[in-house]
């Protein structure tokens, strides 16, 4: 499947840039612009720095002077205008368009505008769909950059997707849990310990040391843990026997 950016009449390098870096953080890498205003704009120094690394994406990247020029593979174009035109295609939010479309497996091109002037009508017609950014109704404007981001965004979801990456503390574990032996043991260690800094009652324990057992269990203590878990209680045991002093 084809996924293709398209900036027409592009006035801002910086923006190019934006456009690069945005669609390379969700696994894009096919723009084209369309008579931007610099005719080096791949290369200036501005386009460069908000890339912040996205070369490859600008490496790649044409220039053409019509679009036509800019649609060869695509049958399905996007236009990105927040206002409904009369006669034009109809408006949905991406969310709610990509859902539909992205089984289909069509080359697909999102089109943007001008910074200044937005796309004109010319443009818009030739969609089959307009994109509308659902934004607050008191302030809705969206510089291009961030547009592409969305809208980026959003395609890749239909898509399927990447996978967010793991943090240390839901990691699938390595280090296999303690066994049974381990924990009754730690558990026999913090019982003494606890009685010891006269947390625990023996005359009358309740349910603290099955509820401790479970607590263990459920968190699937490793050998290690143990090891710290046993330091802590000798630490409570040393510190109650030094009170009584």
């Amino acid at each position: 499947m084809t996924t293709r950016f398209i900036l027409i009449n592009t006035s801002h390098a910086g923006n190019v840039g934006a456009a690069a870096r945005a669609m390379k953080v969700m696994g894009f890498d096919d723009l084209v612009l369309v008579a931007p205003r610099w005719a080096n704009v791949l290369r200036r120094e501005e386009t460069i720095q908000r890339a912040s690394g996205a070369l490859d994406v600008l490496e790649k990247a044409r220039i053409v002077a019509t679009l036509d020029e800019a649609l060869e593979g695509v049958t399905h174009l996007c236009a990105t205008a927040m206002t409904p035109r009369d006669f034009g295609p109809p408006t949905r939010a991406p969310r709610e368009h990509f859902a539909q479309l992205a089984p289909q497996g069509q080359g697909v091109a999102f089109l943007f505008g001008s910074e200044r002037f937005g796309m004109s009508n010319e443009d818009v017609y030739r969609c089959h769909m307009a994109l509308s950014i659902p934004t607050n109704p008191g302030f809705g404007s969206l510089n291009l950059g961030a547009a592409i981001q969305v809208i980026a965004y959003e395609w890749r979801q239909a898509l399927g997707g990447f996978a967010a990456p793991a943090s240390p503390s839901t990691a699938p574990r390595t280090d296999g849990a303690a066994d049974a032996q381990a924990v009754a043991g730690l558990l026999a260690h913090w019982e003494r310990s606890l009685v010891d800094i006269g947390f625990l009652d023996p005359a009358a324990p309740k349910k603290l040391m099955p509820r401790l057992n479970q607590l263990f269990n459920r968190a699937q203590v490793t050998p290690e843990e143990v090891h710290i878990l046993r330091g802590v209680a000798k630490a409570m045991a040393e510190a109650a026997a030094g009170t009584r002093r």
